[in-house]
């Protein structure tokens, strides 16, 4: 574990007064279960590279098939539990506010693992020493939040600058398999905005991809016409699906109105 701030001030993060003492009971609570899981979102981003920014709730990951026990423990402590969606996300809510529970990332194709919690960065939050997502992980969790209302590239970027020599680009690398093109969007992003930082990607990695691209150029057009698009932004593609003739990879409904990501 590389170093780390002992404590957040929770007063930075601006979360709303009456907030406080929500997630200050439910970190203790989560602390007291033996149910392993991750702090992530904002407060993460803080702790990997010091940037700040108010947040109006916190992120905790766990194991896709730890979900239901987690929420259950919160549902007979007294909360309220809904699931947005529950292919991905649950909710544990006091009065108006609220904390999402995460177990797989927002396009449902990279779920909360074991491998996830191989690394261990601590942190105090809210009186809670709690884990908080690794760089790789949380890498993993922002890499798909691209559309026209939030772009989370710029926090993949920032880890990269900062955590560049703790990362397991190999984990990285099979986790992101079938998606290989968008951890390449990101490499090449990052070189863009960080010219002299380029050997913070290992040049084996960069290769690797690049060659993979040369040898996909050379095969022809797949008989089926996918749009991967609602990957990255379920509500910017339906127009591809709907109208244009593009089987769909994602599976949400067509006619939702609202997505939310972490």
């Amino acid at each position: 574990m590389s170093d780390l701030p002992e404590a957040l001030d929770p007063s930075v993060f601006e979360p709303p007064e009456d907030a406080v003492e929500f997630y200050s009971d439910s970190l203790k609570l989560l602390s007291q279960w033996d149910i392993p899981y991750l702090l992530s979102g904002t407060y993460a981003l803080t702790c990997h590279t010091g940037v700040i920014r108010p947040t109006k709730d916190i992120d905790v990951f766990c194991k896709a098939g730890d979900a239901p026990r987690l929420l259950a423990r919160f549902k007979e402590a007294g909360y309220i539990i809904t699931i947005e969606d529950d292919r991905w996300i649950g909710k544990v809510w006091q009065g108006e506010n609220f904390f999402d529970v995460i177990y797989n990332i927002s396009s449902a194709s990279i779920p909360v693992t074991d491998s996830w919690f191989t690394e261990t960065y601590e942190v105090e939050v809210y009186g809670s020493c709690v884990r908080i997502t690794p760089p790789t992980e949380f890498i993993l969790s922002k890499m798909f939040i691209q559309d026209r209302y939030r772009y989370d590239g710029a926090d993949v970027a920032h880890v990269i600058l900062k955590k560049h020599d703790e990362i397991d680009w190999h984990r990285l690398l099979s986790a992101m398999e079938l998606y290989w093109e968008v951890l390449l969007m990101h490499i090449l992003n990052f070189r863009f905005i960080y010219p002299t930082e380029r050997d913070c990607v290992p040049r084996w990695l960069f290769d690797l991809l690049i060659e993979r691209v040369q040898a996909q150029a050379e095969l022809p057009p797949a008989n089926v016409k996918v749009c991967r698009g609602r990957l990255l932004s379920p509500r910017d593609y339906v127009v591809d699906i709907s109208s244009w003739g593009f089987a769909d990879v994602v599976g949400k409904g067509l006619e939702e109105k609202h997505e939310r990501h972490f």
